[in-house]
């Protein structure tokens, strides 16, 4: 297969460079919320069962606030380590 050469003007370069940096920047933006919703926290941990979430908080597994006596938010940080440290190398 042969090698293609792309040659850019110094102007065109730099144009190239702003584009690929303010994408990078735009897309860092988006980043995820602190605190979700027992829904979408089971959505993340990919599980169904609103008790086995109770369990995993009572547990002091995940971080989590009541936002209100009714509302309860989940860390997604607290989540992220928690699969992080329950999962298992492949041999």
């Amino acid at each position: 297969m042969p090698i293609e050469i792309i040659c850019l003007e110094e102007p065109a370069f730099y144009a190239l460079v702003e584009k690929v940096y303010q994408r990078l920047k735009d897309q860092r933006g988006k980043q995820e919320d602190q605190w979700i919703t027992g829904e979408e926290a089971m959505k993340k941990l990919r599980i169904n069962s609103k008790t086995t979430l109770m369990k995993i908080r009572d547990e002091g597994k995940i971080a989590f606030v009541y936002a209100t006596p009714r509302v309860i938010l989940y860390d997604t940080n607290s989540i992220n380590d928690y699969l992080k440290n329950n999962s298992h190398d492949t041999f």
